[in-house]
């Protein structure tokens, strides 16, 4: 997998890139600021850009906004972002494409090899995974009256796990059900959310961006 690194902290860089070199990662490029980032990205046509929110020349949210630059020229790149903090924007943001292949994970997640790994390989794939704590932060944050309130507890944790990026095999052992069962909440809240059978759009996609907006 050939990867572009964004992260202005050298120190920080230098481990990242030790990091993604031992999940088995080229890393073609790791760059200090979001226009070297953009143009990393044109050059070498990464698998996956790894690219941390606050960077130069702002400090505020440079890294993503790059990031979505980068996507809309050399579309299909996977973009995996970190930050120090949750911030709802930049999740909402991160996915409001609806392509998949997007990923938030707070800075503290990626120095556990396993789930830099598995973050990695999600968002390659396609996936869209938000880090554990984002998903428990934003449920919090939830306003009452929004379209979600139409789904059960069970179905709500079920999205929950979606919006982590787990397949359905992986929510089953998580919940301690069947496949099956899983099957049938994941089908009924697409139902509730009224998403409909689509060739061009992926409803777990969607399911997780209506949440993030609810």
């Amino acid at each position: 997998m050939r990867v572009v690194l964004a992260e202005d902290s050298m120190l920080l860089r230098e481990g990242l890139v030790r990091l993604l070199t031992e999940a088995g990662c080229d890393v073609v490029a790791a760059v200090g600021d979001a226009p070297s980032l953009v143009e990393a990205v044109v050059e070498h046509r990464p698998d996956v850009a790894v690219v941390d929110v606050r960077m130069p020349p702002t400090f505020t949210d440079d890294g993503l906004r790059a990031a979505v630059e980068a996507r809309r020229r050399v579309p299909g790149t996977a973009v995996l972002v970190l930050s120090q903090y949750v911030e709802q924007a930049y999740a909402d943001e991160l996915v409001a494409s609806g392509d998949g292949g997007v990923g938030y994970l707070l800075k503290d997640r990626v120095a556990r090899l396993d789930q830099l790994q598995d973050a990695l390989h999600r968002v390659h794939d396609g996936g869209t995974v938000l880090d554990p704590e984002v998903v428990a932060q934003l449920f919090a944050r939830r306003r009452r009256g929004d379209p979600l309130d139409a789904l059960s507890p069970r179905e709500r944790e079920v999205l929950a796990l979606m919006a982590e990026g787990r397949s359905n095999p992986a929510i089953a052992g998580h919940l301690v059900v069947s496949e099956g069962a899983v099957e049938k909440h994941v089908g009924s809240i697409f139902t509730k959310l009224g998403l409909l059978p689509s060739s061009s759009d992926s409803r777990r996609v969607l399911a997780v961006l209506a949440w993030l907006r609810a």
